[in-house]
């Protein structure tokens, strides 16, 4: 007697039981699969991301947007701060590291941020390829920005202002792909590095132009006296015009330039006490605390993963209920043929198997469909992630977490099936025959 071959037969003769069973279960399964997935990979993410940074400074405002623009790349920064006033702040001895960054440009939505040969250490990042800036206007690509936008090392492209894909105006100064960095997993791969001065030249050398522009068109006179103007300042004497010289080029390095914010990590615990409060409350910027804002962030989210979670163990127990169903109305449908085949020598346990066997086809086939389910809405996910902020994704599946759910749904599974099998282990052959007679 074929147990398995029955199994199978009685699977195949309730198409719609079977194909409710299969469908509920799979639903919850890529729910708890995808919700899992989803919330690892974005703590992991963010966890990375952070690299070694334990304070950003800049603009007053949302501490909580200063580290999503300044460290995550994903939101609009609270305002620019003086270059000279953040670098007199950070010569504290208990700062290891302080590191500026400098954005307001991009070039097809992916973020031009200009900085130092430090940042790219936040990330333990490395060149795949070509060098690292010596000069303004040249620039080192993240591996989704080559990749995603086919540059090369030589080519060259004209960024926009500001930092959305389209609406801002083009510079006129050609920048340059001088290096591309190997893949990180991180924000890194998605930005566009240069040095500080790229950014300062791009923007002033613009300021110059509008100035230029408006000097032309309101003060026609002064073509005029230029001569005049000429003869002058040849008059001045050349040891003040050289000691003017350089106060104002001092004066523009230190008080006029300015930077988005600055990336520090301290030497010790001890500075995360002192440090914040500090600039907090006696500087016009603002300190903020990344773990501690990416933490906040956790808990917001952590609500939502929660629901969908208990969701997915709903439909879970509502899956089982069906299951259970299904098998105890076969159960009870088919009572007289059970009675027959104990009659032929089945016993107990031969009939167990028989409902058992169902059981685990029905978890089985779930099982399979939930987990591509859960990917293919994964995958879907993480390509809205890439078209909107830029940022690949490692498509990974976190298989401590499938034997977790497998294991749940073969208990529930395993449940149903002992509750459905009853009839069978109190079966009384002779009065079922007979009641069929």
């Amino acid at each position: 007697m074929n147990i398995w071959h029955i199994s199978i037969k009685n699977f195949r003769n309730k198409p719609l039981y079977t194909f409710l069973s299969i469908l509920i279960l799979s639903v919850s399964i890529a729910l708890l699969l995808a919700i899992q997935q989803l919330d690892t990979t974005f703590k992991h993410q963010l966890d990375s991301n952070l690299g070694d940074i334990d304070m950003v400074v800049g603009a007053k405002g949302s501490p909580l947007q200063l580290v999503l623009a300044s460290v995550l790349h994903i939101d609009n920064p609270t305002g620019n701060i003086s270059f000279a006033e953040a670098k007199a702040l950070t010569r504290n001895p208990l700062i290891e590291k302080a590191v500026p960054i400098s954005y307001g440009d991009n070039y097809k939505g992916y973020r031009i941020v200009g900085t130092n040969d430090d940042f790219p250490a936040f990330y333990n990042a490395s060149l795949q390829e070509g060098r690292t800036p010596e000069k303004p206007m040249e620039m080192v690509l993240g591996v989704t920005v080559a990749e995603r936008l086919d540059l090369k090392i030589g080519d060259t492209f004209l960024s926009s202002h500001g930092l959305a894909e389209t609406g801002g105006h083009e510079h006129a100064e050609p920048l340059t792909v001088v290096g591309i960095y190997k893949p990180t997993h991180k924000v890194l791969d998605r930005l566009i590095v240069t040095g500080l001065e790229t950014i300062w030249d791009v923007h002033h050398h613009e300021e110059e132009t509008s100035s230029e522009a408006v000097g032309t068109n309101d003060h026609p006179e002064e073509v005029e006296n230029h001569h005049d103007d000429e003869n002058e300042a040849h008059r001045h004497d050349e040891t003040e015009s050289h000691l003017e010289e350089v106060e104002d080029h001092h004066h523009e390095e230190e008080s006029e330039k300015e930077i988005t914010s600055m990336l520090v990590s301290f030497r010790n615990p001890v500075a995360l006490l002192t440090i914040p409060r500090t600039i907090n409350e006696n500087t016009n910027m603002q300190a903020a605390l990344p773990k501690f804002e990416l933490e906040r962030l956790y808990q917001f989210t952590g609500v939502g993963v929660k629901t969908v979670t208990w969701i997915a163990y709903i439909i879970l127990v509502i899956s089982s209920i069906t299951i259970f169903i299904s098998l105890y109305r076969m159960v009870r449908d088919h009572a007289f043929d059970l009675a027959l085949l104990r009659t032929y020598g089945a016993n107990t346990f031969q009939l167990v198997k028989m409902v058992a066997y169902e059981g685990f086809m029905i978890a089985a086939a779930a099982f399979i469909i939930g987990v591509l389910l859960s990917q293919i809405g994964v995958y879907l996910i993480f390509e809205l992630i890439m078209d909107q902020y830029k940022q690949k994704m490692p498509l990974g599946m976190a298989y401590q977490e499938v034997l977790k759910t497998g294991g749940v749904v073969l208990l529930m599974v395993i449940l149903s099936i002992a509750l459905a099998i009853a009839p069978i282990i109190k079966m009384n052959i002779s009065k079922i025959l007979g009641h069929e007679k």
